[in-house]
């Protein structure tokens, strides 16, 4: 496996997991964590109206 690649996915397990939290304590999960997930933040705010 290339290192690159094990960097991402311990980024993207990580996003998961923050986003996951805040949601279920009714707050907005950060917007760095949104992007890295591939959401767009202004389009989850929409969703989340």
């Amino acid at each position: 496996m290339h290192k690159g690649f094990l960097g991402r996915a311990f980024a993207v397990i990580g996003a998961a997991s923050a986003a996951a939290a805040a949601v279920e304590a009714h707050r907005s999960p950060r917007e760095r964590d949104l992007r890295t997930l591939g959401i767009d933040p202004e389009g989850f705010r929409k969703v989340r109206l």
